[in-house]
């Protein structure tokens, strides 16, 4: 995520998105279900979830909390780069949508996708943020979690959720911005054709999460490290996440949930 935010603003954005995602699928990350960062609340959440979905908790909690600003029973939901689909299958058992369609630019974590997470009402295709291939008015919500950074244009992709969304429909969207984005990112959602419904910085969730969940991530990055590096690794990892929170505790970044609709 760090070094997106870096090149989000250069041609480069375009060999990142294409390539880098389908690299660390296939090196490594090919059977980890959540990308995001992590979430939690004081007093805990508390989420009830299931054996398997346990240790992923707090990735699973940032879902949940964004998705959850709208009724999702019965409804045909979108989420826009899905990543590996765990969130989509966790919103899929867990808020009982009519229909649950995933779609991500890596076709890589597509397979993955395929791969893990066979149930009822999920499906994944392979596609762009901002050419999205759906007809007009076909979805009752779009989800969209800690991607929209990566994207060239975000007035593009606010504009084709605009023309997917049936009226009524909602946004329901979170990412991460540093200090130096703030203003356009703001102008960005203003001017889109959305309207805001609700926005919350959740900087001081994240961190509280991101530190909950360090054991997790150091054991993703280090499951197939050789045995004499892993204690670099899993202290590589540790100062990462150091340097984020700190970063989201002085407001150099800022981490935010929005739901918009479409009125």
């Amino acid at each position: 995520m760090g070094l997106a935010s870096r090149i989000v603003s250069t041609p480069a954005w375009k060999l990142f998105a294409k390539y880098y995602y389908p690299f660390i699928t296939r090196h490594g990350a090919d059977d980890v279900a959540f990308l995001n960062l992590g979430y939690e609340e004081d007093p805990p959440m508390s989420v009830p979830l299931s054996e398997a979905d346990e240790p992923d908790r707090y990735c699973i909690q940032l879902y949940h909390r964004t998705a959850t600003q709208a009724d999702l029973a019965g409804k045909a939901v979108l989420e826009v780069s899905c990543g590996h689909g765990g969130g989509a299958a966790y919103l899929t058992r867990a808020l009982r949508p009519a229909s649950y369609t995933g779609l991500d630019l890596n076709p890589a974590g597509i397979e993955v996708c395929r791969r893990m997470h066979n149930q009822p009402g999920l499906d994944f295709v392979q596609g762009d943020a901002e050419n999205l291939p759906f007809d007009d008015n076909s979805f009752d919500a779009v989800i969209n979690i800690e991607a929209s950074h990566c994207y060239p244009s975000l007035p593009r992709f606010l504009v084709e959720v605009a023309r997917v969304l049936r009226p009524g429909g909602h946004l329901l969207y979170a990412d991460v911005r540093r200090c130096d984005h703030f203003a356009d990112w703001e102008a960005e959602l203003a001017d889109g054709p959305l309207q805001m419904r609700s926005k919350e910085t959740i900087n001081e969730q994240v961190v509280r999460g991101l530190q909950l969940s360090l054991p997790r991530s150091q054991h993703m990055f280090t499951r197939r490290t050789p045995a004499m590096l892993r204690g670099v690794v899993r202290g590589a990892v540790a100062a990462s996440i150091s340097k984020l929170c700190d970063g989201l505790r002085r407001g150099e970044s800022s981490y935010r949930i929005y739901c918009f609709e479409n009125v």
